[in-house]
């Protein structure tokens, strides 16, 4: 049962009836009470009246029979407090419901994800983390509530590195058969022979072209860099604990037939402009520093196609042939202003058509403690296998030290940088994932000496409201972070609530109460340990029953 929602149904009519047009009654949890409402003092200057007069008319035309009991406080606000029958009753619906009264939506969305993505031939660094960590919990929770999820991959496995590669390869006999460790030493040595050898270099850019045209040996060399990389990538996403699987696999080599195409019909939509020889799209709204026209380039002016293109034709295959209703890309924050104008592009090519959306999920960096991107003391990218051993070893646990790092992912607005502190993330008090999964733990160990179930659940006492409130905002918890896409607003939840149970267990003793009352709690504790583990477990962290 959503409270907040029922109480806004509830002020609802006498807000209309007060100034004469709905209102957004705006119910939010509060200190002051357990909800309040500033719809007065938003109508006071509306309706030329005291806020006090208009919140107390308010009261009097509000039917809150059996709900909630309703006063004025401070300038104009009105103050909800729920009955106890009330909570009561709703504690009783979540803990009978399979679903912990969530219920699955009524108008299911196919929902597209791209996130992750890294580069084929190349070791996932701590750059991926973010998005691969936020995607899948933004999939795990739309999955949950009865979307049907498609996740994409789209993997960086086209372009002039391979040939780079695949030429590094045959110089070095042919064989595609190096390990990921190697690979990486590999691209590193390709990379300075590019960047050093003339020679070599005509020779990649030929082996671009020869791999594009579908020269056998080339595509087989290629072929085995991918696989491998394929491997690598799905042995880290097994550690990470995420959803991506092999199917979800979606290389930009898998569009490369579709790119003559998209030029076309953008051409003859007239939607692209000749620019120092590249073939643009000039989006409307979009500027320069300088105030001039922000170009779009489909086709560089070699001939070649770079991400727009690519990105294009992702996005018309999602929507024309994936039959997406929603489409949503995790990439970090700085392809903010490209993603905006692909999306214009495709809107004004008739690819996006209207009730389709798509929307650009971006996110901040990590920063290391000097306020600056997460690097070695060497200034290297930090690999992300390693990154991961290391919080396994300083938690001595794997679920405690992947918890923790998604924890500490999720847990801020997406939107915001955010420090990587070893010694903070993994604490098992505060804001942390430990704190969550200490939480949890307790619970199932109150059950193990217990030694009976729980029963019928009755709430009394102050810590047994405020930790039944917050079970109680469990379903628009989840709803709000599925539908903005800001899991933060599950992930404070869940610590809200890890936090209500730690005072219900000091000032209410469980084991040494007696009868209905030990009952009650047991039942209480029982829907705390359910949400705390349903919750984790859509953010994608492990909840363990015994740390």
């Amino acid at each position: 049962m959503n409270l907040e929602a029922l109480l806004q149904d509830r002020l609802a009519p006498a807000l209309e009836a007060v100034a004469g047009h709905p209102v957004d009654p705006a119910v939010r949890s509060s200190p002051h009470a357990d909800f309040q409402s500033g719809a007065a003092l938003a109508l006071a200057r509306e309706l030329g009246r005291p806020p006090r007069e208009i919140a107390a008319e308010v009261a009097a035309k509000t039917d809150l029979a059996g709900v909630a009991e309703i006063a004025v406080s401070g300038p104009g606000f009105l103050n909800l407090t729920v009955s106890d029958s009330l909570l009561t009753e709703a504690l009783r619906r979540i803990a009978a419901d399979d679903r912990l009264g969530v219920p699955p939506v009524a108008a299911p969305e196919r929902v597209v994800i791209d996130y992750s993505g890294p580069n084929v031939a190349k070791e996932m660094h701590v750059g991926h983390l973010r998005s691969t960590i936020i995607g899948d919990a933004l999939a795990r929770m739309l999955e949950w509530l009865g979307h049907d999820v498609i996740r994409v991959n789209h993997l960086g496995d086209w372009g002039t590195p391979f040939g780079m590669l695949v030429e590094h390869l045959i110089d070095r006999g042919g064989a595609g058969d190096h390990s990921i460790g190697d690979l990486t030493a590999f691209y590193q040595a390709a990379r300075v022979k590019f960047d050093t050898d003339d020679d070599f270099r005509t020779r990649a850019r030929l082996r671009v072209v020869a791999l594009q045209s579908g020269d056998p040996v080339s595509r087989e060399l290629w072929r085995n860099l991918v696989a491998q990389s394929e491997r690598y990538f799905l042995d880290v996403y097994a550690r990470l604990g995420v959803t991506l699987g092999p199917d979800d696999f979606a290389g930009e080599s898998g569009y490369q037939a579709d790119l003559d195409g998209i030029v076309a019909e953008l051409g003859e939509k007239e939607l692209l402009a000749e620019s120092d020889g590249a073939l643009c799209a000039f989006p409307e709204g979009f500027t320069g520093r300088d105030g001039a026209a922000l170009p779009l380039i489909v086709r560089k002016a070699d001939g070649g196609y770079g991400y727009a293109a690519t990105d294009l034709a992702a996005l018309r295959h999602r929507i024309g042939r994936l039959g997406a209703d929603r489409l949503l890309y995790v990439v970090g924050a700085p392809q903010r202003i490209h993603f905006e104008m692909v999306f214009a592009v495709a809107r004004a090519a008739g690819w996006l058509p209207d009730g389709v959306t798509a929307e650009h999920i971006g996110f901040g960096s990590i920063l290391g403690s000097d306020g600056k991107m997460l690097k070695t003391r060497a200034g290297d990218t930090i690999k992300l296998a390693r990154l991961l051993d290391e919080a396994v070893t300083r938690a001595s646990a794997p679920a405690v030290g992947i918890g923790a790092i998604k924890y500490a992912d999720l847990s801020g607005d997406r939107r915001g940088d955010y420090v990587f502190d070893w010694d903070r993330m993994l604490a098992s008090t505060g804001n942390t994932g430990p704190y969550l999964q200490y939480a949890h733990a307790r619970v199932r160990s109150l059950f193990r000496k217990a030694g009976t179930g729980s029963g019928t659940v009755t709430v009394t006492e102050p810590a047994e409201r405020d930790l039944a409130l917050v079970l109680l905002g469990f379903e628009p918890a989840v709803t709000a972070a599925a539908e903005r896409a800001e899991p933060h607003r599950l992930a404070v939840h869940l610590h809200e609530l890890a936090a209500a149970f730690s005072v219900f267990w000091e000032r209410c003793p469980v084991l040494r109460a007696d009868g209905a009352v030990r009952a009650s709690r047991l039942g209480l504790a029982a829907l705390t340990a359910r949400t705390l583990q349903t919750g984790m477990s859509l953010l994608g962290i492990e909840a363990p029953e015994e740390i």
